[in-house]
């Protein structure tokens, strides 16, 4: 059981699920991984480098609203930089970083590298513990 108390850190909350593809696949083949896996977010990898990401909101958002087929790379529609917090980092600075950002998703690095994903919903299972 987690600590229930908002210095606990990220780690304890994040998933270490990452799903990657690279710049050039398309919106299409990202949607089917997302809708077949049930994730909400893939991460945009070019070499060994996270670039970007591509969530459930940038399809409402960008492609949706924008008429964009979905044969468009996800390259044109992540989001990018990736919003990071550190695997030591409390839940809290995680939180408000989220709250002022807008965003349901950060990046977890751990010596610079992703090694996780917190997604707002992770903050709702620690609260249910």
């Amino acid at each position: 059981m987690v600590e229930s108390n908002s210095s606990t850190p990220v780690s304890q909350i994040m998933s270490k699920v990452l799903i990657f593809v690279n710049p050039d696949t398309t919106a299409h083949q990202v949607a089917k991984m997302m809708t077949e896996g049930g994730i909400s977010g893939v991460f945009i990898k070019e070499e060994d480098n996270f670039i970007g990401i591509v969530t459930d909101r940038d399809f409402a958002t960008k492609v949706a609203v924008n008429k964009l087929s979905f044969d468009i790379p996800v390259k044109n529609i992540m989001s990018s930089p990736i919003l990071t917090v550190d695997h030591k980092d409390p839940i809290s600075s995680a939180a408000k970083l989220m709250s002022f950002k807008k965003i349901r998703k950060l990046g977890v690095t751990e010596n610079g590298k992703i090694v996780g994903i917190l997604r707002a919903i992770d903050f709702v299972k620690f609260h249910e513990t």
